[in-house]
Formats: C-alpha cells, structure tokens, sequence
C-alpha cells in the first residue's frame, strides 16, 4: 500500500516566520524517506556521494552538485554511497521570481524561470562557479546566520537595526544571483528526456503555479492524460490530502507569502489565490494559521509592496480571455487592442503571468486540447487541427513536434489515458 508522504513547513524558518530564506547544513548517512516541499530550496553538495530521486527521476549526488528544488516537489534520498554533507537554502520563490521579471529583466526576454530551473534540477559545477556558489551560500549564512543554530538576540529587533534595514535587499540579490548562477550552469545534454507521458509528481508543482485559475480534476485529466479519479487518488494517497484539501494548504502557503510580502488588498488576494471572496480567505486562513489574515499582516509583515504589479485583475482577465477563445483566429495585435494595450506589452504580461509568450501560450492551449481530441475520439488530425483553431493539418503536426515531441499520430497510438489501478502501481514514487 502506498505510504503518505510528509510534508515540511510553509515557512522558510521556524525561527522567523518573515523571513525570505534560511539557511542550514545537513548531514546524511542513511537514505532517507520521501518528502514533499511546500517551499522552495537549494542544496549544495560538499561532500559524499548518493543517488537523489526527485519528482521520479533519479540523479547522482557528489561533491559540488547543486540541486534545485521547486515548491511542491518530493525528493528522497534513495542511496547514500559516503556520507552526505550539503548546505540548505529554503526560499519564497514566487517572491524572488517576481522580483527577478519585474526588476531584472529591462529587455523583457522571454524568462521561464520554473521551467529552466526543473528541466534540469541537478547540477555539476566546475570548479571556478563551485567556489563562487559556496561564497554566495556562506555570504547568505553569516547574514542570517543557521536555522539549527541561532545566535543569541541582542534585545533589539533586526528590522530596526541599520543592517536589518537592507538585510532583506542583500539576501534577495544573493538569491537572484544563486538562480541566475545556476540556470546558466545548466547542462542541456543532462537535462532528463521529457518525450513521455507527463509525470504524476509534476501534478503537485502544476497545481501551485496555476492557483489563480480554476482548476479542476477534469482540466489536469486532460494535461496529465490520466482519468479523474485517477488523480484524485494519486494525490490522496500521496499527500494524505483531498483534491480540494491539498489546493487549500498550497493556497494558505501562498497566502501566507503575499500577506508578508505585498500589501494586496484581501480582496485583491482572494482573486489571485483563486479563492471565492475574501470572507472565504479569511475563514481558510483562521482555520489554518489560527490567527486572521490581517492579524498575521500586522504581526509578521516586514516588507511592503516589495514588487507591487498594478492592474492584475486586467492581466488575468487576457489570460482567461486568451484561453477560452483558443480556437478562434487569435491575432496579438486584435487581442492587445481589444485590452488597451500595445502587443509588446501584451507579450511581457503573458511571459509574467504564465512564462509564455503570446504565441507559445496560445499553441500550448491547442495542443492540451488536440490531445484530448485524439485520445477521446475518433476524428481525423484534419478534423481536430480545424476545431482547436489552426487553418491546416501541417500547423497542428508542427506544433504537436515542438510541444509533444511526437506527431499526432504517434501520439494517438501510443499514449493512453491513465487509471485508478495503475496510478497505484506508479514505479519508484515513494
């Protein structure tokens, strides 16, 4: 039977709830269990040598591999060969991802940050970068000092010193930095083969990048190509969690981000988040947290409008718009137009709120909705190009390859949707 697997904190720190990041060093002689993390981290590897399982795929652990774990994802250390020594980074990466395409980004390129930092989550470092990460992750450290070793208060709060006063800044450029650092160390030859049926794992990372929308079981049937009752199952048995359960606790843990780090309004975080209204984030958040959410704003907030973006409800009302209309002849001029704005500008709200741009969002909905097409029926590829919104079957072939890596027809031979028992079976999850 398949074993619930634990989650940690919603918080970076046990010792300071407000706090951006945290850092430790852990060391590991034995494998250890599966664990799921709400918040994001990065592990730096100093010593030993092991074998990391995380989100199904296996990668080797060894001296200078720096690891990149995204919110929502499971990692178990399956094997340790020597002892295990590494630093620990735990972060608030919606923060430090907004930041970095509001403020570093002048040129407004195309930046997806999720998807650079989990098509390749482990990497080698040489040895010039090993010893400049080390820094940045010792820099970090004797900012903030360890989470499994606090210093001793002076009495005086660290907001109100004059090196509190920019501490946050400081860490928050080290952490853009360890990002921007790691993503350029990237190997594309390492990076594991995605030309396979989506992994179940990724349902958990999905679900928390895509909170604003309204998500439900038969919209994930369609991405991940397993039944309903099939994904419900995999996450109760997972998580221990509802569906309905586990968007709640992903949204609390959001919740608790923004109230933090933002000065959105309730309202305006009950749009965001995806909850009904803000009476409903409110009772969420007393049952959770045990304290209201503007209770827990004038406790812990530390910093305001850190990255305040304006007009948000305009940004999600284009993406909702674009996404509902799909199959019709979408042009970004028409579309831009048709919400007051030019299309460059169109372009970064979308590279913004969902890393694509107007084009690659617009052929990544089709495609979602062609494999449905090819998997639940029975019309040929023409039929299906016409109806998800392209005027030639060579269109839809095109764009299957970029997004698939396979034509139509391979993919209507050989990819079924999964079911209930053979979620069960799912090899090397826990």
């Amino acid at each position: 039977m398949t074993k619930i697997v634990p989650m940690q904190s919603l918080y970076c720190s046990a010792q300071d709830e407000n706090r951006i990041c945290s850092f430790d060093i852990e060391f590991l002689t034995e494998p250890t269990t599966p664990l799921i993390h709400p918040m994001s981290r990065f592990w730096l590897i100093n010593s030993g040598e092991g074998t990391l399982l995380l989100n199904n795929r296996r990668y080797t652990l060894r001296p200078d591999s720096l690891v990149a774990v995204l919110p929502w994802q499971i990692t178990d250390i399956v094997e340790v060969k020597s002892p295990l020594r590494f630093f620990v980074l735990a972060y608030y990466f919606d923060n430090i991802n907004e930041i970095i395409k509001t403020f570093y980004n002048p040129g407004n390129s195309p930046l997806s940050i999720v998807q650079a930092m989990s098509e390749n989550p482990v990497v080698q470092l040489p040895p010039p970068n090993r010893e400049a990460m080390n820094s940045l992750f010792l820099q970090i450290r004797d900012e903030i000092g360890m989470e499994s070793a606090p210093a001793p208060s002076d009495g005086a709060p660290e907001s109100e010193s004059a090196a509190g006063a920019y501490s946050n800044l400081y860490i928050t450029n080290k952490l853009i930095e360890i990002i921007i650092c790691f993503i350029r160390s990237q190997n594309p030859a390492g990076r594991a083969d995605s030309r396979q049926n989506p992994d179940p794992s990724q349902i958990f990372l999905y679900l928390y990048s895509h909170l604003n929308e309204k998500i439900t079981l038969a919209g994930l049937s369609k991405i991940f190509f397993m039944s309903e009752s099939a994904i419900s199952s995999y996450i109760t048995s997972t998580t221990g969690l509802s569906f309905f359960d586990l968007l709640g606790e992903m949204r609390i843990g959001k919740t608790i981000n923004y109230l933090m780090y933002t000065d959105f309004t309730l309202e305006e975080l009950a749009e965001i988040l995806g909850f009904v209204d803000s009476a409903h984030i409110s009772k969420v958040f007393l049952a959770r947290i045990g304290m209201n959410a503007n209770e827990f704003r004038s406790t812990y907030q530390k910093v305001g409008s850190i990255c305040r973006i304006q007009d948000r409800r305009a940004y999600y009302s284009l993406v909702s718009y674009i996404y509902r209309h799909y199959n019709e002849q979408l042009k970004p001029r028409e579309v831009a137009q048709k919400f007051h704005m030019s299309p460059r500008e169109l372009n970064r709200i979308l590279l913004y709120q969902v890393e694509m741009s107007f084009s690659d969002f617009l052929n990544y909905i089709r495609i979602n909705r062609a494999c449905e097409l090819l998997l639940k029926t029975d019309k040929t590829i023409l039929e299906i190009a016409l109806e998800v919104g392209y005027s030639t079957e060579k269109t839809l072939y095109r764009n299957f390859l970029k997004f698939r890596y396979m034509s139509p027809g391979k993919f209507r031979q050989t990819i079924r949707l999964q079911e209930p028992a053979e979620s069960a079976d799912l090899p090397n999850l826990l």
